[in-house]
C-alpha cells in the first residue's frame, strides 16, 4: 500500500494528476479508512480547481484521522478560502466513509487520458507546488 502511495505522490508531483487521482482512488477502494489516500485526493482536487471536492476529502480524512495534520490544515484553510470569497462553506460530511466497494464517482478511474508533455509539466508544476505549500502550511 505504501508503494502505491508513493507513486502517488509522484504523479501528483508531476502534475499526472489523472494517474494520481487513480491510484488514490484505487487505494481508497481496498482501503476506504486510508486517510493518507483520502488527503492526496484532496490534493488533487485543489489542482483541479474543484475547492468543494478538495474540502470534502479532507473533511473524510479528517473523520477518518482527526490527528492528521495536513488534513485539518487543508480544512481550516480551504473554509477560509471560501468564506473570504464570500460563498457559503459547504455543511460537513458525514463520519462515517463509504463502503469499501464504493469508490465516489468524482474519483472513479477516468478513461485513458493523454499524459502531460514534460514541457507542461515543467511549466505549471512549480506554480502548483507553491499553492499546495500554503495550502498546507509547509514552506
Amino acid at each position: 500500500m505504501i508503494e502505491q502511495l508513493l507513486r502517488a505522490e509522484n504523479a501528483l508531483a508531476l502534475g499526472l494528476l489523472d494517474q494520481a487521482e487513480q491510484i488514490y482512488a484505487q487505494t481508497l477502494a481496498h482501503d476506504p479508512a486510508n486517510a493518507i489516500a483520502l488527503v492526496g485526493l484532496s490534493r488533487v482536487a485543489l489542482e483541479r480547481g474543484d475547492e468543494r471536492a478538495s474540502l470534502g476529502f479532507a473533511r473524510r480524512a479528517m473523520s477518518i484521522d482527526p490527528e492528521n495534520t495536513q488534513a485539518s490544515r487543508m480544512v481550516a484553510r480551504l473554509e477560509e478560502v471560501i468564506r473570504e470569497r464570500g460563498d457559503a462553506v459547504p455543511q460537513e460530511t458525514p463520519a462515517a466513509p463509504p463502503p469499501a466497494q464504493a469508490v465516489p464517482p468524482a474519483v472513479a478511474p477516468p478513461p485513458a487520458a493523454p499524459q502531460s508533455s514534460p514541457a507542461a509539466v515543467a511549466e505549471v508544476a512549480p506554480r502548483r507546488r507553491g499553492l499546495l505549500r500554503r495550502l498546507t502550511g509547509r514552506s
